[in-house]
């Protein structure tokens, strides 16, 4: 098995995890962002390279409450899938999920046996917080924050996706 380094995305990351994140888009996996939007997020990218340096994966760990997080843009290079790339990323989210205290990641996907065999669920109840944590995320103008609220007014960017979730210990 190959080996990858992971680490925090820097600004000159950006140009990588766009050519990463394009043929997803252009196969509707993956939503298209501006460079804007990476750059004003980088913070919360990690990107994984190979043995000569070159970033082949990426992905972004957005929190949204105090005990919940979103995992985003999670992407490798399409000759690396199914080679750890996307494993080696996720379990570097997870870390930093629990690093920052947050005790509940989730996803929207089409990649459900992926997220399965790292240990996320689908899930089953929509409500996974409390009416009032509900009623402050509704506040929010973060997209993904509708998305994980399955708001109606982003059905058209999650139709066919789905929702899992994860505990960490």
């Amino acid at each position: 098995m190959n080996s990858y380094t992971v680490r925090p995305a820097k600004t000159s990351d950006v140009h990588a995890i766009r050519n990463l994140v394009r043929p997803l888009a252009e196969e509707r996996i993956l939503l298209d962002k501006e460079a804007v939007t990476y750059y004003e997020s980088i913070q919360e990218f990690l990107v994984a390279e190979d043995a000569e340096g070159n970033v082949v994966g990426c992905g972004g760990l957005h929190v949204i409450w105090e005990d919940i997080a979103e995992i985003r843009t999670l992407a490798t290079s399409g000759e690396l899938r199914g080679k750890g790339v996307g494993h080696v990323l996720l379990s570097g989210l997870l870390k930093r999920a629990k690093d920052v205290g947050v005790s509940r990641v989730f996803c929207l996907t089409f990649e459900v046996a992926f997220f399965e065999r790292q240990g996320f669920k689908v899930m089953a109840d929509q409500s996974a917080v409390d009416p009032a944590v509900y009623q402050e995320l509704l506040l929010s103008r973060d997209e993904g924050v509708a998305e994980f609220l399955d708001l109606a007014r982003v059905k058209p960017n999650t139709l066919g996706n789905t929702r899992m979730i994860i505990t960490l210990n």
